[in-house]
C-alpha cells in the first residue's frame, strides 16, 4: 500500500540546501561545544536546584511537625503554670497572708 497524500492541505516546497547565511551561522553557533557545555551546566544547575528545594521542603516539614509536637505543648504548660502561680498569689492576698515574692524572680 503506497502512502497517500493528505487531502485538503497545502504542501510547502522542500527546503533546499542553499539557505540564508544567517541560518548557517546560527546552526554553527548552536552546535558549538561552548553552547553545548552551557546547556549541560544549566541542566545540571536545574537538577541540583530541584533536589535542593525538595530536601528543603522535607526539612521544613520535619521542623514544623517537631515544633508542633514538642514545643507547643511546652508553651501551653508554662502558661498554665504561670496562671496557677498568679491565682495562688491572688488567693493568698485575699486571705491576708503576707505577700511573698514569686519563686521565678
Amino acid at each position: 500500500m503506497a502512502a497517500q497524500p493528505k487531502r485538503g492541505g497545502v504542501s510547502l516546497p522542500e527546503r533546499g540546501s542553499a539557505s540564508k547565511p544567517e541560518s548557517s551561522i546560527l546552526a554553527r553557533i548552536t552546535s558549538s561545544p561552548i553552547v553545548s557545555r552551557g546547556k549541560q551546566a544549566a541542566s545540571d544547575a536545574a537538577f541540583v536546584s530541584k533536589k535542593l528545594i525538595h530536601s528543603t521542603g522535607k526539612a521544613a516539614w520535619i521542623a514544623g511537625t517537631t515544633f508542633l509536637i514538642l514545643v507547643v505543648p511546652l508553651i501551653i504548660e508554662m502558661d498554665r503554670e504561670q496562671q496557677f502561680n498568679e491565682l495562688e498569689l491572688q488567693q493568698a492576698s485575699l486571705l491576708g497572708a503576707p505577700p511573698t515574692a514569686p519563686a521565678g524572680k
